[in-house]
């Protein structure tokens, strides 16, 4: 049986696809160099079980680094580290520590997602791939139009873990976008047992956060089910306004025989006032502390009319105030079959509902004559139905899995105005504008299918897997009001190949490798292809290609009695990318300009160590390399930008986490720092922010039961430790060719020290 299963020509094909490409791409010996850290993790259950997440709760328990049989680069965060994290952080945030992520944002919870980025090995958020119990996030970026950022799909509480592939994502997952690895994260299962679950948060700027979950328990031997409650308030960390979400998450699990049906349904309600985005001139000469005028509307409006006061001189420095709101429904329903010891399909269907606004009051649309400030809105909805399902067939020594996913978004994106008449609370969904500059409509339609086989040989100490997936996505655009373009756009690619393997050396050492091509589909929305006009739509569109990547990983690891780690490097092809070039200030939402910067190399080292010191302390660090470059010139316009050999923008060649944990008769803490190396915001390399060190401590105690209460546990976290002045996100108002004189308006100040103390416990 095992040799009628056509292993062999499965693999030379996908070996044979990808060695054409890479040789056009890089010599031999960069080949060997970089086939580098292998990445995505491999399947896994669409939710943890929380009986086996409270067995890890100890924060001795940390990052699983080495992935064990894995064939690509993985790394799993599991409860401990999440639970550790300061309350309400965005999973993300978490992330950060591993080799090869950059995450930065201007809040200490890392969930303000105007700010939010995320990069890994040098591709930024929207080139990754984002699932959530295999249900699709989209690429999370801000204006979503086909998905939705972790921190509104779940409360972070009901993570059970997150698992990170740097290189090539997993086959399965359901994204269109994962040119260079994926985030998955998995929800914490309804409890066995019958209880209620409570955290409270009080700290800086006025915080408040309250958690609570309430678990049925198995009822009958055969369901269960979890309802939990979110409720956080706090105010920015400097300027007026705050940053409020309620979330209500819900998910029952229903068993029968060895199969079972798994029903979620969470909602998200955030809005967020926005921070002013700066310039490097501006942080020079108005301070790190700058802000919107919120709270002094005459200012405001003196400035809209050229007089300006203090140390202001631009229309630009300030507005009134920004904010930003969304509404989240997400739901689905999913069924597992086992029909025998080696067959079993897992099929999802899922809903997604989303209506979302970004507020802007601007000085360059008058209200009235009277009054020359008016609120200026993005506003957003998305509608989304999908369906993922895949099978799992194990013959002898292989495993067979196909799959395939199919998804139809309706999502409609429009500039408006409305009138206002002096300071008021905006924060709430507007209708009734009196201006629409632009309206459209984008039906997108996703198909997407896998096939994989794994092999196992030399009694298992050799390991092999195969495979490839295609995939099929249609954009119609349709123009309801302006100039905008409209028409047809569609990315197909039928094989997309790849391939990886894992060799024991030992039962603690061993070697792996893997290789992959990934195709980016074009995006709809503010900043894709039909952002532009028409007239550049129509001149552009017969060479618009999508990007591609080829990801090529070689990696070892190792475990000893008292250290566990792995050493990867890697190289990646990426082409055809698309920028999106800002024509103007980012409050006045001139048409962007898409251009083709050719092709982009990327090549890096990655190690992550953890040592056990003894057994109350340990200590993990992690370093990066990476070295992304930019191949080929482009053209904006008339003028050629110069930029090849140019560093990636937002791409820090180094990188470096490390962090030490105790734990000891109940009480816990971890002192971690991160440095971030030297990131550009312009192509050409003449605008960048320095780089930085930042700290976080988190320490407390495990008070265990204290009469009716269980597992109580007080916790105090303290974010940027040492009060560090830096710049958090850049690139926010997109990225430009050059700016000599530091004064292109897209980069935000991160926060400052945050104080935090937490409860928590079960009764």
């Amino acid at each position: 049986m095992q040799q009628r299963f056509p292993l062999k020509p499965l693999c030379l094909l996908v070996l044979q696809a990808l060695a054409c490409h890479a040789t056009a791409s890089a010599s031999a010996a960069e080949v060997a160099v970089s086939a580098a850290t292998s990445a995505a993790a491999a399947a896994a259950p669409a939710s943890v079980d929380s009986s086996l997440a409270a067995a890890v709760l100890s924060p001795m328990q940390t990052v699983e680094i080495t992935g064990r049989g894995q064939s690509r680069q993985v790394q799993n965060i599991n409860k401990a580290d999440l639970a550790d994290a300061l309350p309400g952080t965005s999973a993300l945030k978490v992330l950060e520590k591993l080799p090869g992520v950059n995450f930065q944002s201007a809040d200490p919870f890392g969930a303000y997602e105007w700010s939010t980025r995320f990069s890994v090995r040098g591709f930024s958020q929207n080139q990754l791939g984002f699932t959530l119990d295999g249900v699709p996030l989209g690429d999370m970026s801000y204006g979503n139009n086909n998905g939705l950022h972790i921190s509104r799909a779940i409360s972070s509480e009901n993570i059970g873990s997150v698992s990170v592939s740097q290189g090539a994502g997993a086959l399965a997952t359901a994204s269109t976008s994962n040119l260079g690895g994926t985030v998955q994260f998995f929800t914490l299962a309804p409890s066995d047992e019958r209880g209620l679950t409570f955290a409270q948060t009080f700290g800086s700027d006025s915080t408040s956060r309250t958690f609570a979950r309430v678990d049925t328990g198995l009822l009958n031997g055969v369901a269960k089910a979890y309802l939990s409650g979110t409720r956080q308030r706090t105010d920015k960390t400097k300027g007026v306004g705050g940053q409020n979400q309620d979330q209500l998450n819900s998910r029952f699990v229903f068993n029968f025989g060895d199969n079972s049906l798994t029903g979620f349904l969470n909602y998200s309600d955030r809005r967020e006032v926005d921070y002013q985005d700066v310039s490097l001139e501006m942080v020079k000469r108005l301070g790190s502390q700058w802000d919107n005028y919120e709270g002094d509307w005459q200012r405001a409006v003196n400035a809209a009319t050229g007089k300006f006061s203090g140390a202001v001189n631009s229309l630009d420095d300030a507005y009134y105030s920004a904010g930003g709101l969304r509404k989240d429904t997400l739901g689905g329903l999913s069924l597992n079959l086992n029909f025998s010891s080696n067959v079993a399909l897992h099929t999802t269907a899922y809903h997604h509902d989303n209506e979302g606004q970004g507020h802007w009051y601007t000085p360059y649309v008058a209200t009235n004559a009277s009054n020359p400030i008016s609120l200026r809105t993005t506003e957003y909805s998305i509608g989304r139905d999908g369906v993922t399902s895949d099978l799992s067939w194990e013959i002898g020594a292989h495993t067979v899995n196909f799959g395939v996913w199919g998804e139809r978004s309706n999502h409609t994106a429009s500039r408006n105005y409305y009138g206002v008449t002096g300071p008021a609370d905006t924060m709430v969904f507007l209708s009734k504008p009196f201006r629409t500059d632009w309206k459209q409509n984008f039906i997108t339609t996703t198909s997407q299918y896998y096939l994989q086989d794994s092999f196992s040989a030399m009694d298992g100490k050799l390991k092999i897997n195969a495979g490839f997936k295609g995939m099929d996505v249609a954009i119609k655009a349709t123009n309801l009001v302006g100039s905008r373009a409209a028409g047809e756009l569609s990315a197909e690619k039928s094989f997309l190949p790849q391939v990886g393997f894992n060799y024991a050396i030992s039962k603690d050492d061993e070697v792996f490798a893997s290789a992959s091509k990934n195709l980016r589909a074009f995006q709809p929305g503010v900043s894709g292809p039909f952002s532009q006009t028409q007239a550049a739509f129509d001149a552009g569109v017969a060479k618009l290609k999508p990007e591609t990547s080829v990801n090529l990983d070689l990696g070892y690891r190792f475990k000893r009695a008292d250290i566990q780690g792995s050493l990867a490097v890697y190289n990646a092809r990426f082409d055809d990318r698309q920028l999106s070039v800002a024509t103007c200030a980012g409050i006045v939402g001139c048409p962007s300009t898409l251009v083709n910067v050719g092709k982009i190399d990327t090549r890096g080292v990655e190690a992550i160590a953890v040592w056990k010191l003894s057994r109350e302390l340990s200590w993990f660090n992690s370093a990066t390399f990476n070295d992304s470059k930019y191949k080929s010139d482009y053209m904006d316009g008339k003028n050629l930008v110069a930029v090849s050999g140019k560093q990636v923008v937002d791409a820090p060649r180094v990188l470096f986490n490390t962090e030490a944990s105790y734990d000891n008769a109940g009480w816990f803490a971890r002192l971690g720092a991160k440095y971030t190396g030297k990131r550009y915001y312009t192509y050409l390399n003449d605008g960048g922010v320095p780089s930085f060190w930042l700290a976080n401590l988190s320490a407390g105690y495990k008070l265990k039961s204290v009469g009716m209460l269980k597992d109580l546990t007080l916790q105090a976290n303290v974010t940027n430790l040492f009060d560090k002045q830096y710049i958090s996100s850049i690139g926010t108002n997109g990225f430009q060719a050059s700016d000599t004189t530091g004064t292109a308006q897209t980069l935000l100040t991160g926060a400052p020290r945050q104080v935090f103390i937490s409860l928590n416990g079960k009764l």
